[in-house]
């Protein structure tokens, strides 16, 4: 028999935050694809060029603005447990990852100017192989989720 997935999931405003991650790109990509029309005028390229850059464009809005944040978020769990940190996450190709609490060698929580504006933050967990995150909580959450963490971690190595 399986394991349960985990419990908790990362705050919905991720959504938000994911969306104008994926406007902030396709700004560039416009203006990426102005550049391409440009040189296919004044060049006289073939009109394939502008449709091209069209066609990114519009792809890449459905994608990252309104099909990829939404599974994304659909598939973001995490658990934390007295002797591990249980996360999943992937769109596709969904990925389930076990960190030993003995293994954390430390945490911190993390904000740029969008996820601070949305009071989010993402919540990084060190072990000496890897980092590990879990993205967009809301910022009390994070805070408390770091410091229980941070316990737990101490009291796993004491017993060690």
């Amino acid at each position: 028999m399986g394991r349960q997935e985990p419990r908790m999931r990362i705050s919905e405003r991720a959504l938000t935050v994911w969306r104008l991650y994926g406007w902030i790109s396709a700004a560039i990509t416009l203006l990426v694809g102005a550049g391409v029309t440009t040189l296919a005028i004044l060049f006289d390229w073939s009109v394939w060029f502008i449709i091209g850059a069209a066609v990114a464009l519009v792809l890449e809005i459905i994608l990252f603005v309104f099909v990829l944040p939404t599974l994304k978020w659909k598939r973001w769990r995490y658990e934390v447990r007295e002797e591990e940190i249980e996360l999943q996450h992937g769109i596709f190709v969904v990925t389930r990852t076990l960190v030993p609490m003995v293994r954390v060698q430390h945490v911190d929580t993390e904000q740029g100017p969008i996820l601070r504006k949305y009071r989010l933050a993402t919540i990084s967990i060190s072990t000496a192989a890897t980092l590990h995150q879990i993205p967009a909580l809301d910022i009390d959450e994070a805070d408390e989720l770091r410091d229980s963490i941070s316990a737990l971690a101490r009291v796993a190595e004491d017993d060690v």
